[in-house]
Parts: C-alpha cells; sequence; structure tokens
C-alpha cells in the first residue's frame, strides 16, 4: 500500500550579494543538507514520560517513545510477552509462562494466558493484566501496552513513511503522520531479540500489543514497523518493543 508524507524541510536562507565581495564570494557553495523528516511531536506528558496526541477517535495518547528509552531514537528494552523485565536469553526454556524446557510437541503448555481446553492450565486469559504488563510496570499504571484494535487504529489513522534518517539522528524506522491534525509519531527499527542474538535492528521493528492470538496459545499479537506497516503474530518467547498508550 502507496504511502503518503509530508516533508517538512528547513526554510530556505535568502543570499544576500554585498558589494566589493572578495573572490572567494563567488565560489560555489555547499548545498544545504535538509533532514528527510521532521522532529517528533510532543503533545504533553504523563508520570514523566511524553505523548503525542494523534487525533485518535478512541482518545487514546501514545508515548512518543519505546519503554526502556528516554527518546524517540532509542531503541528501549526488550521483553517476552507477559514479562516486564529484560534478560539475556529470549527462548522457551527462559520463558515465565511455558513448563517446557524446549520448543517441542508440548509446547503449548502455559501456566498462563492459556485458552487451549486440553491444558490442565487453562485460564481462558486473553490479553496482559497490569502486574504482566511492561508498560505499566516498568512506567506507571497510567501507561499500558496497546490491544490490536487500538494498534490497527493507529495504523488506519496515520500515513506512514519509511525514513532511513528519522531527525538526522542515523536512525531508521517508520514516521507516521495523523490523517486528522498532523502530529507525528516515529517507531525505531529496533529489530528482536531471539535467543541471544540482536536480529533486524535497522531493517524493521517489532512491537506488541497485550493481545493473546485468537487461536494460539504460543503467539501474541504484534505490529512490524517496516517499509509496509503492518501488524501479524509471533511466539510469545521472543523479545520485542513495546510501545505504550494512556488515555489520562
Amino acid at each position: 500500500m502507496k504511502k503518503k508524507f509530508l516533508i517538512l524541510g528547513l526554510p530556505l536562507i535568502a543570499m544576500v550579494t554585498l558589494a566589493n565581495c572578495s573572490k572567494d564570494d563567488d565560489e560555489e557553495q555547499p548545498p544545504v543538507q535538509e533532514p528527510q523528516s521532521p522532529a517528533f511531536t510532543v503533545s504533553g506528558s504523563v508520570a514523566g514520560f511524553d505523548y503525542v496526541d494523534l487525533g485518535l477517535a478512541s482518545g487514546l495518547k501514545w508515548a512518543t517513545y519505546n519503554v526502556g528509552a528516554t527518546k524517540p531514537t532509542e531503541y528501549g528494552d526488550y521483553f517476552a510477552w507477559g514479562e516486564v523485565k529484560e534478560k539475556r536469553e529470549y527462548t522457551w526454556a527462559t520463558y515465565k509462562w511455558c513448563t517446557m524446557k524446549s520448543y517441542g510437541s508440548d509446547y503449548d503448555e502455559f501456566t498462563k494466558y492459556n485458552t487451549t481446553s486440553y491444558s490442565k492450565f487453562v485460564d481462558k486469559k486473553t490479553v496482559l493484566e497490569e502486574e504482566d504488563d511492561a508498560a505499566s510496570v516498568n512506567w506507571d499504571n497510567a501507561w499500558r501496552t496497546p490491544s490490536i484494535s487500538e494498534m490497527k487504529e493507529l495504523l488506519a489513522a496515520c500515513d506512514w513513511k519509511w525514513v532511513d534518517n528519522f531527525d538526522n539522528s542515523g536512525v531508521a524506522g517508520n514516521l507516521g503522520t495523523s490523517k486528522k491534525n498532523g502530529n507525528t509519531i516515529f517507531f525505531p527499527a529496533a529489530g528482536l531479540r531471539s535467543e541471544t542474538k540482536l536480529n533486524g535492528a535497522g531493517s524493521y521493528g517489532v512491537y506488541w500489543t497485550l493481545s493473546l492470538h485468537d487461536l494460539k496459545d504460543d503467539k501474541a499479537w504484534f505490529m512490524v514497523a517496516d517499509n509496509n506497516d503492518h501488524y501479524i503474530f509471533g511466539l510469545r518467547c521472543h523479545g520485542f518493543s513495546v510501545r505504550a498508550v494512556t488515555s489520562k
């Protein structure tokens, strides 16, 4: 799907020719380097964390940077779904809510967030509770991870543009511009963590929702921030970014 995006350049600088110029003034001047994208929008803050108002119908406000970061160009922390701290290794063996120590035929034996009728740990929970939400725990309970429906609302409400050098920072990612009020939000291409490796940094970003997949207990929904911003589902044990939302 083709995206449209308004690039805000630097103001043109009027060149004034003075009398009695030296011969050095006749030399060709280097072109003015313009940034690829405008700076991010900050509309306010809640509990010390900045948000942007994108004019969403839900009234939801989105954080301007990832959990674990201090500004939009930082990657921040990586979390397995339903965990609230970073760790060295992201596998089923280290996943908090899995009884298995390796990925095998019984990998779906989860001790929480399980809807499969044949599992002995069924609780029918399909959305993260506050104590398992990295946004609420690491920031403030005024903040939380967005649901899949809220992520879909964000994607539909903005025009998206991939930028290789956001705000002259050298950081690549997806920039969304609100169709309603023109405010912007940036998702850096922070990649993801699998086992002990960081994969895809600079090429895509992966952002959790708080929603378990409808039919697959080993997966949860997330947004992929790349050249074709979209949502999909992935393994709960992998380490993804979290972008918080607030309704305050």
